[in-house]
Parts: C-alpha cells; structure tokens; sequence
C-alpha cells in the first residue's frame, strides 16, 4: 500500500487566524475606546480626534446634564461652542478718548491808572494840570500843599467849551471824585497869595487817557 503524507491539519491554520483577528478586533476596539467611547461618554480625549469629531463637547454635555441632574437643578445652557463664539469688537467711539472741558476764566478788568505830580509855586506863581478824559468816564483825585492854603479852580475845556466849572476856591487840600461832563481836558488851576513858596502834590486814578502839566 502506496503511503500518502497527509496535508497541513486545517485546525492549526483556522486558530491562528482566530487569533489574528481577535488580536485585530481588540486593537480596533481599543482605537474606538479611545478616539470615540471616551470623548463621547466621558469627555476624556487623549488623542485629540474626539475634539475635531465633535466627540469631546458631546460628552461635556452629558457629564454637565448628568452633574445637574443629581444636583436636582437645570443646568446652564452648553458652553461647548463658548470657544467659537465670535469676542464683541469695541467700537471707534469707546477707544477715542474724550478731552475734558476745560473752565474758561474771564480775563480781570484792567487795572485802573494812576497819576501822581508834584509842583511847587513860588508867591504868586500859578500852574494848571489838566487830565484828559472821554465823556462819562471817572477819576478820583486828591491834592494837598505842604501847609499854605492856595487858591484853585477845578474846571473844563473841549473844542468848542471855553470854559466848563465844577469847583473853585481855596484850601490846602481837596479830594473826590471827577466825573467828565463831556470828552476834554479837566483839571485845576492853583495860584499862591500865601506870600511863601508851596509845593502842591496831587494824585490822580480812573478811566482817563493822559495827565498834562499845562501851565
């Protein structure tokens, strides 16, 4: 009897092939565990593949549904997409920066002038200062002698006006105020009968223009 070896045995060739597959089988299952089981239900994703699949923020929301059901309260709407929501951008307006207002101060009234002469008359000598001035405007004067009363004669001149009195006299002092009855020279004449020599001081301040020594 002729004797035939007998072919590879088909179990040995089938187990290695289950072995093959279920060593596949667990290496799939444990791709999907990762990449897709723990993103979704867990919100676990170590490979970064359940992020880009959506995965990952399904399994935020279970675990956020799941805390505030035991919790016994409704949760807060899902924040998965906070991170894509487009920021507000601030307007131009809110960046410009407003300048504060700064008070004006009104500018102070000019100061007023002043005017101060001094003459000094022999006996019988006579002198006349005149102050010019516009209509309406106001000085105060006062003048005073080193003793000797003298006589005076306060009064006005303009084109046109002669001679216009306020006041005359005689005294070793005079003050007050001067109001121009119209836009001239006004001022006073002194002359010395005291038969000593007087020196006349007199000081002038207001609304004039200018102060002259006319005689």
């Amino acid at each position: 009897m002729e004797h035939v070896p007998a072919p590879d045995s088909p179990v040995l060739a089938t187990t290695a092939q289950l072995m093959r597959s279920a060593l596949a089988a667990v290496v799939v299952a444990a791709a999907l565990t990762v990449t897709v089981v723990m993103p979704a239900e867990y919100a676990v994703d170590p490979t970064g593949v359940g992020r880009m699949l959506g995965l990952t923020q399904m399994g935020e929301i279970k675990i956020a549904l799941a805390s505030a059901n035991a919790n016994g309260h409704p949760p807060e709407e899902p924040t998965a997409s906070d991170s894509w929501a487009p920021r507000p951008t601030p307007s131009v307006a809110e960046a410009v920066p407003v300048a504060p207002v700064v008070a004006q101060t009104p500018a102070p009234p000019p100061a007023a002038l002043w005017n101060e002469t001094v003459l000094t008359l022999a006996p019988d000598e006579a002198a006349e200062v005149k102050v010019q001035m516009e209509g309406g405007k106001t000085v105060t004067y006062e003048w005073a002698t080193d003793g000797a009363a003298v006589n005076f004669d306060l009064h006005a001149d303009a084109p046109g006006i002669d001679y216009h009195r306020y006041e005359r006299g005689s005294t070793a002092q005079a003050s007050g105020e001067l109001k121009a009855a119209f836009t001239g020279m006004h001022g006073w004449f002194w002359r010395n009968r005291s038969g000593k020599p007087a020196t006349i001081t007199l000081r002038v301040r207001g609304d004039y223009v200018a102060v002259r020594r006319v005689m």
